[in-house]
C-alpha cells in the first residue's frame, strides 16, 4: 500500500473517531441535562449520560491529537500501525467485558441503578470503538 493511501484510510478512521467521539458528547450532555431539567434524576440514566460524555471527551481529544499528528508512513510505521490497532482491539474488547461486568455487579449485588447505567454506557462506547477499530483494520488488512 502507498504512504498516501495509507494516510488517506488513516485521517478517514480518526475522523469517525472524532465524530463519535462528538455524537456521545452531545448525546451524554442531552442525557445530563434532561435529568437536570427535570429536578428527578434517574441513577440510570445520570451514570449512562456520564460515562457517554466522558468517553466521548476522550475519543474526541484521541481523533484531534491523531489527525495532528498525521504523517506519511514507510513500511515499518505502517506494520507499527497495525500493531497498535490490534492492541485497540484487544482494549475494546475489554471495555465491553469490564463494562457487562459493572452493569451484572451492580445488578446483582443490590439492584443498584447507577452501576448498570455506568456499565451500560461502557459497553456501548467500547463496542462502538471496537467496530471502528475493525472497519479500519479489515481496509488496511486487505491492502498491506
Amino acid at each position: 500500500m502507498s504512504s498516501d493511501l495509507l494516510i488517506v484510510f488513516e485521517r478517514a478512521h480518526l475522523l469517525r473517531v472524532g465524530a463519535w467521539g462528538v455524537a456521545s458528547m452531545l448525546a451524554g450532555t442531552m442525557l445530563l441535562a434532561l435529568g437536570a431539567w427535570r429536578g428527578r434524576r434517574s441513577p440510570l440514566l445520570f451514570h449512562f449520560g456520564l460515562q457517554t460524555a466522558a468517553w466521548g471527551a476522550i475519543d474526541l481529544a484521541i481523533a484531534v491529537a491523531g489527525v495532528r499528528g498525521l504523517t506519511l508512513r514507510d513500511y515499518a510505521a505502517a506494520t507499527r500501525l497495525d500493531r497498535v490497532l490490534w492492541l485497540n482491539v484487544g482494549l475494546d474488547v475489554g471495555y465491553v467485558a469490564v463494562g457487562a461486568t459493572l452493569a451484572l455487579a451492580g445488578w446483582l449485588l443490590g439492584r443498584r441503578l447507577g452501576p448498570v447505567g455506568a456499565g451500560i454506557g461502557i459497553v456501548v462506547q467500547g463496542a462502538a470503538l471496537l467496530a471502528l477499530d475493525a472497519v479500519v483494520l479489515a481496509r488496511l488488512g486487505s491492502t498491506l
